[in-house]
């Protein structure tokens, strides 16, 4: 049932697609296909930007290189075997190209999204100046022309049976794949790519394969314009071609589907028709785009949208994690030293804790305290020192990799997924550590459940009645207890809970407190906490730990923290 429902859009396109050569004529169906090629490599585009929140403004690269290797796949081969043989190998290279170029810019940074759009830029400018001077392979300004016919069909005829049937597969595909967990971790990317790979999640590897797919998509249209025209220019390289195929992605909607091709359609129908007619018709189609992004966000396929369906299947129990628990938790920072923008935070901290249950970490403002916990979690560089858990040195390490050391993070203020449901950021939650690249792609994963996801739905109530409502319409104590259980979800060994009480009523304070302390105990965790509120602070017992100047400054039981003279002279602390 779920099937038939994500496919209605491909379904759709099928039934108008194949009525339209019976209402036409042959140059229609020659033009619509042109446009749905163009369409097809508009829907490359909006995958990056209007799922994964990343703009390429160079994907004529990879249009522009599946043009050339499949114009020249088709001008060498010698028969349809080989034909059949070297095309998948013209495909692939642009998507290689791109994996590569991604992996080397998102590597780098969480925050690479504006550089990466310059980069792809660049890069396309420089397809276009090597497709102009490397005229023994390319033919130069004039082109690579006389490019034979697919086989088995005819220019003005078949084959915009074979382009059709691309653009229903190519649409049918990405209507699948974003109704599964892949979409949901796609759309999580664009609205918190932080809080996900605080989860576990290497971002940087997800986002390089889902612009190597796009690119293999826009490759495809460029081997199918090839045919389709009988000659490559380099223009099918230029960064003119870029912008018209943000243009068209834009206006018929980036974050559908069948969005893309309708921009195409209507932007290329109506410009040919406007071409010979009106002398600024360029001008209009740029008015069009602004007016779009002003006004109409969601594009023309947003138009059509009446409301989205949750994405759901039937509860199953997920599968156990493969990380066995260790007999002992353990995490000793020594010496630690960190800086931001030449400023000392961190200046030699030492601290350690051995085995399970809850501590605290207090202190005055500025002493280092979330500064410990962005150390720990690779978001400040470590500068000297070591930090160890469970005596394995994970010191200097990206997030996600701290993270399936078994480490959760929940952050100062309330980090979620705030388009996403409830349900779906619960789900994220449960897939980390759990699910494999192919249970991402099942529709059934998005039903696993956990013993521990029904207790922390019995300790939260509202998460329970609020499953389908985005996660960004909850009240602030809501998302407090949402992140909550995001961050114990995967099961983690240690536990960061930076101010998990802050902006909660005392009722609510309490109601935290208990949850915190029954929910760490059931994972057999060990847990830091820093908070402000001493009261919550003495409830939940254990060591206390206080910071000052980047320093530790004393341990021990809270009376004791308490009674020093030393402790009282910087800091004493607040209740609700």
């Amino acid at each position: 049932m779920a099937f038939f429902r994500d496919a209605k859009p491909a379904a759709a396109l099928a039934v108008v697609l194949t009525g339209l050569p019976l209402v036409s004529n042959d140059f229609t169906a020659y033009q619509i296909a042109l446009f749905l090629v163009y369409g097809m490599a508009a829907q490359g585009v909006a995958l990056c930007w209007g799922r994964l929140g990343f703009l390429s403004l160079g994907h004529a690269l990879f249009f522009g290189l599946g043009a050339y290797l499949c114009g020249g796949v088709l001008r060498a081969a010698n028969s349809e075997a080989l034909w059949y043989l070297m095309l998948p190998l013209a495909l692939i290279t642009p998507a290689l190209l791109a994996y590569l170029i991604a992996r080397v810019v998102f590597a780098r940074s969480t925050r690479s999204g504006p550089y990466f759009s310059l980069i792809s830029l660049a890069l396309t400018m420089l397809g276009f100046l090597a497709a102009q001077q490397w005229s023994g392979l390319t033919g130069g300004f004039n082109g690579l022309s006389d490019i034979p016919e697919l086989p088995g069909t005819s220019r003005y005829e078949t084959l915009y049976w074979v382009i059709a049937a691309c653009a229903v597969a190519s649409t049918l595909a990405l209507s699948l794949l974003v109704a599964r967990p892949i979409g949901v971790i796609w759309e999580a990317i664009a609205q918190n790519e932080e809080r996900l790979q605080l989860l576990g999640y290497a971002t940087d590897r997800i986002k390089a394969r889902a612009f190597a797919g796009s690119a293999l998509l826009t490759a495809l249209a460029g081997a199918l314009f090839a045919a389709h025209q009988g000659i490559v220019t380099p223009q099918s390289m230029s960064f003119v071609l870029s912008t018209e195929l943000v243009i068209w992605a834009a206006v018929g909607g980036k974050a559908s589907a069948i969005g893309p091709l309708l921009g195409a359609t209507i932007i290329g129908y109506a410009s040919a028709e406007l071409r010979e007619q009106f002398p600024y018709w360029e001008a209009a189609v740029a008015m069009l785009f602004i007016a779009v992004v002003l006004f109409l966000p969601n594009g023309v396929a947003g138009l059509m949208r009446r409301g989205q369906v949750p994405r759901r299947a039937l509860a199953r129990n997920a599968p156990d994690l493969r990380r066995p628990p260790p007999p002992s938790v353990s995490l000793t920072l020594a010496g630690v030293r960190t800086a931001q923008s030449g400023v000392s935070i961190l200046d030699g901290l030492s601290l350690a804790l051995q085995g399970p249950g809850i501590r605290s970490i207090i202190g005055p403002n500025g002493a280092g305290k979330t500064s410990t916990f962005n150390l720990i979690t690779g978001r400040l560089p470590l500068l000297g020192g070591s930090v160890r858990l469970n005596d394995e040195e994970i010191g200097d390490q990206p997030a996600w990799r701290v993270a399936r050391h078994g480490i959760g993070r929940k952050m100062q203020v309330p980090s979620v997924f705030p388009a996403l449901s409830v349900r779906e950021n619960l789900g994220l939650a449960v897939w980390a550590g759990r699910a494999q690249a192919t249970d991402l792609l099942r529709l059934a994963t998005l039903g696993w459940e956990t013993g521990l996801l029904a207790d922390i739905l019995h300790q939260f109530q509202v998460l329970k009645e609020q499953l389908d409502s985005p996660a960004g319409t909850l009240a602030q104590g809501h998302r407090q207890a949402l992140e909550l259980a995001m961050t114990l979800l995967p099961e983690p060994r240690l536990v960061l809970l930076d101010e998990p009480c802050a902006g909660l009523s005392p009722a609510e304070t309490q109601h935290m407190i208990k949850a915190i302390k029954a929910l760490v105990e059931r994972i057999g965790a060990a847990a830091l906490l820093i908070e402000h509120d001493i009261s919550a602070v003495e409830a939940m017992g254990g060591e206390v730990y206080v910071l000052h100047q980047g320093r530790l400054l004393q341990q021990g039981p809270l009376s004791q923290i308490q009674a020093s003279p030393a402790v009282r002279a910087i800091y004493a602390g607040g209740r609700k």
